[in-house]
């Protein structure tokens, strides 16, 4: 897969032909370095509150790898990822303009001796998006690259063209045809999440870090209710784009007085759907 520069001209013509084809395109250059220097710092201070607040022991039994949830929380930092132009036109194009955030993790991969990488539900073949809708694109992921992805530091492996599949692939097939995806710092994954994929195996002694956003059609329940997480002041405080991204015009209403108000008032927004 030949990565396509956010620079160049139609760089998203090209990338959504890719993500058709092979179930997912590289976009390089997202991403400046002061702004992956900016956010590393930004997830290793997450991580830390989250340990704290969270306790070591129930992070450990949730079995995974590094895993920062809900970093909006902690930082607002984060809020700027569901700002990046490039970003928005991969959901705008894909899952449509009134698409929603499902998730927006933070990773710190660590590093493994070879032989020892644990083996978890990051690290085996999985779909984001475990469900067959007859080719209907209901769900895309956005990974931005802090570190870079290489096959030695654990860049994710993507199997092509196994996205939009009725029945998982044999176990012989997903292994024989993997690929590491390999880009620098600053650069986009993106891939419809039906794609099966799995975390490599980081063994190059240092951390690789990444951020994952899933997206989905606005009807799809999101992994955390990031409006009720945040609380209605934090979220109208951001860009009225942001908030919808967040949920804001997506809310169950919780009695009559919220389900009569006048449309412009009203928590799920006509064309939402």
């Amino acid at each position: 897969m030949t990565p396509v520069s956010a620079h160049s001209n139609e760089w998203t013509q090209r990338a959504l032909r890719a993500l058709r084809e092979f179930g997912f395109a590289i976009v390089e250059d997202v991403l400046a370095p002061e702004d992956c220097e900016r956010t590393r710092v930004a997830m290793y201070e997450v991580q830390a509150r989250i340990r704290a607040d969270v306790g070591m022991d129930r992070l450990e039994r949730a079995g995974e790898l590094g895993v920062l949830r809900l970093m909006l929380a902690y930082s607002e930092h984060f809020f700027r990822f569901l700002e990046l132009l490039v970003l928005l036109g991969i959901v705008d194009a894909t899952v449509s303009e009134t698409a929603i955030l499902h998730l927006q993790n933070g990773l710190i991969l660590p590093s493994f001796e070879r032989g020892k990488v644990p083996e978890t539900f990051q690290t085996s073949f999985h779909q984001d998006f475990p469900r067959h809708l007859k080719g209907y694109l209901a769900s895309v992921n956005c990974f931005m690259a802090i570190d870079p992805f290489t096959s030695e530091n654990g860049g994710t492996v993507v199997v092509p063209g196994t996205h939009q599949l009725a029945e998982r692939p044999s176990d012989a097939y997903l292994h024989d045809h993997a690929v590491s995806v390999e880009c620098a710092a600053g650069s986009m994954l993106v891939f419809d999440s039906t794609l099966w994929h799995a975390a490599g195996a980081n063994v190059s002694g240092r951390d690789r870090l990444a951020i994952n956003h899933q997206f989905t059609r606005s009807f799809f329940k999101q992994q955390i209710d990031y409006v009720r997480a945040l609380g209605d002041d934090v979220v109208l405080a951001q860009r009225p784009r942001t908030q919808q991204l967040l949920g804001w015009c997506t809310r169950v209403v919780t009695s009559l007085d919220e389900y009569y108000r006048a449309p412009e008032e009203r928590m799920y927004r006509a064309g939402q759907g």
